[in-house]
């Protein structure tokens, strides 16, 4: 199986979501099949179907999550020299070359990914075209909303 790159952040956001699936959500959805289950009639019983429906999406991504942590490669960016190049992890600061727009991202795993939040897949356009790079340089990056040009002003491993 291959590795799935995460950042520590990502992996306990994982763990904690699976701790409350298994410990908490679980329980409630076995009290709700058990309690429709009492009412009769199991083929006319919405509630009951429900229920179920709720319990197998449940349990799939609880199977998910497990496998998803199981083949998981925690990389935290804070243990690395900053040596000033863009790696997985690290965040970084960007200047678009045609608005003079500052942005700021990280770039995270798959399931960490939030663009709004400023975290960015590392399978994204922008961060496939930042990998490798350093600061200072200028990248030209095909994004869904067109070319771009961004400069990368500093490389941060926080």
């Amino acid at each position: 199986m291959n590795k799935i790159p995460m950042t520590a952040r990502g992996a306990e956001k994982l763990r904690e979501e699976l701790r409350y699936r298994k410990s908490e959500l679980r329980p409630k959805i076995i009290a709700a099949i058990e309690e429709a289950r009492k009412q009769g009639d199991l083929r006319e019983n919405a509630e009951y179907h429900a229920a179920r429906e709720q319990h197998g999406f449940n349990e799939g991504r609880i199977q998910e999550i497990e496998a998803k942590l199981s083949a998981a490669q925690i990389i935290d960016v804070t243990q690395m020299a900053a040596t000033g190049k863009v790696i997985f992890g690290v965040t970084v600061d960007l200047a678009d070359a045609d608005s003079g727009e500052e942005l700021r991202y990280q770039i995270v795993g798959e399931d960490e990914a939030d663009a709004k939040s400023g975290l960015l897949s590392v399978n994204s356009p922008i961060a496939r075209a930042l990998i490798g790079k350093c600061e200072g340089d200028i990248v030209r990056v095909t994004t869904p909303a067109g070319a771009r040009e961004l400069e990368i002003l500093k490389v941060h491993h926080i």
